[in-house]
This record gives C-alpha cells, sequence and structure tokens, in this order.
C-alpha cells in the first residue's frame, strides 16, 4: 500500500511541477500587471475631474440602482461589493481620487451591485454555492491528509470532491467579473465618464485585475489534477498488486 502511494505521488508530482511553471508564471505576472497598471493610471487626475465614488454613483443611476450606498474602507485594492449589506466598499486611492485608475476600478465595483440587482445568473450561482465551498475550504485538507496517511482511497476522494467545489467556485467567478468589468466600461463610454485615452487606460486597469482571476482558476485546477494523478495513481498500483 505504500508503493501505491509514492507511485502516484511521484506522477503527480512530475505533471505538477511541468505544469507549476507556466502557471505560477502567469500568476506572478498577473500580480505585477495590476499593481503596474493601477499606479500607472493613478498619476494625475482625469479630466472631468471625477472621483470614484462619484464613478461608482453614475453606473448605479443609469441602471436604475439607487439603494446602495458607496462608503471609504482602508487599505489599497481592497475594493468590493457586499452583498450582505448591499454597500459598495472603496480603498482609499479610489474614493475620493479622480484618476483613470479610480474611475474604472469604481465602476467595476458598481457593475457588481447591478449584477445583483438585476438577478444576473451566474453571481446568484456563485453566492449559492459560497456555503459549499467554505465548506469545502474547511475540510477539505483535512480529509486529503488523512486519507494519505492512513492510505484510505475513500477519505481521500472525498477531499478531492471538497476541495473541487473551491475550483468550480473559480470558474463561475470568471463570467461574474468579465460581466462587471463589461457594464463598467459600457457606462463610462456611454455617459462619458472618460474619453480617448483615459478609457483605454481604465480598459487596461480591469483587464489586469481579470487576468489574476485567470490565474487563480488555473492554480486552483492544478492543484485539482495533481491529486486526482494521486488518486489515480494509487488505484492503478492496487489494482496491479491484486493481479
Amino acid at each position: 500500500m505504500p508503493y501505491s502511494y509514492n507511485y502516484g505521488h511521484f506522477l503527480a508530482n512530475n505533471l505538477y511541477c511541468v505544469l507549476l511553471i507556466p502557471v505560477m508564471a502567469l500568476s506572478l505576472w498577473a500580480q505585477f500587471q495590476v499593481s503596474h497598471t493601477f499606479r500607472k493610471y493613478s498619476g494625475g487626475r482625469n479630466r472631468r475631474s471625477l472621483t470614484g465614488a462619484r464613478a461608482a454613483e453614475a453606473v448605479l443611476r443609469t441602471h436604475g440602482v439607487y439603494n446602495v450606498p458607496v462608503r471609504p474602507c482602508q487599505g489599497s485594492l481592497t475594493d468590493h461589493y457586499d452583498p450582505r449589506s448591499n454597500t459598495i466598499y472603496l480603498s482609499e486611492p479610489v474614493y475620493a481620487t479622480a484618476t483613470v485608475a479610480a474611475v474604472g476600478v469604481a465602476a467595476h465595483e458598481a457593475g457588481h451591485a447591478v449584477q445583483y440587482a438585476k438577478g444576473y445568473a451566474p453571481v446568484r450561482l456563485r453566492s449559492a454555492i459560497v456555503p459549499l465551498t467554505q465548506l469545502g475550504s474547511r475540510f477539505s485538507f483535512f480529509l486529503l491528509l488523512i486519507g494519505m496517511l492512513l492510505y484510505s482511497q475513500s477519505l481521500f476522494f472525498l477531499g478531492i470532491l471538497l476541495f473541487s467545489l473551491t475550483t468550480v467556485f473559480q470558474l463561475v467567478t470568471l463570467p461574474v467579473e468579465f460581466n462587471a468589468s463589461r457594464r463598467a466600461m459600457e457606462t463610462i463610454a456611454g455617459e462619458a465618464l472618460l474619453d480617448g485615452d483615459e478609457l483605454r487606460g481604465a480598459r487596461k486597469v480591469l483587464q489586469a485585475a481579470a487576468l489574476t482571476y485567470v490565474a487563480a482558476l488555473l492554480m486552483s485546477a492544478l492543484q485539482l489534477l495533481r491529486y486526482v494523478l494521486v488518486f489515480l495513481g494509487r488505484n492503478s498500483r492496487r489494482g496491479g498488486g491484486r493481479r
């Protein structure tokens, strides 16, 4: 039994290491792009002196959403929409700052608020699976570890199933984030909140942010693949031993 575990572990590690390099490179590049583009387009005031808070309010008004407050929060790049309190929270460099980057980020968060107000299907699905995802992230590694130590395929498989919920969550997150950015850019252009090179700058900021979600999905999927290969390798060696 220990030999079957070692075989599966060896197979998984080899493929995992080969794929890990480009995925890690993409993840690091995405993080760099976010910080780089945000700094680049936070260097000066936009032509209309439009702050992030006002941009978020403009997006909400355009879509007929009036019951979502926009409030400041501490930190940098901590901007988010909280569906529990139905509130948009904008970080200090975004809330009261009139830069291209601030408008792009704030409009994106307002796009999330619009999704909830309009009942956008993927965001409802993501909200529905949050409890399952939390359950998976809390217990999956424990079950995987116990399954390895006890050479229990059933526990290991259950751990894989729970971990896969995290990957599913990351997958569902992609259309949610892309749609929020699309709503943001359409409103920014349609309402002339920014124009010309400013509009292109806001799009680059949101594209850089979207890349981080792609990288997170690939990293989660790669980790899931590793566990599946270990499971299949252990089953293969166990079956070979019976013959």
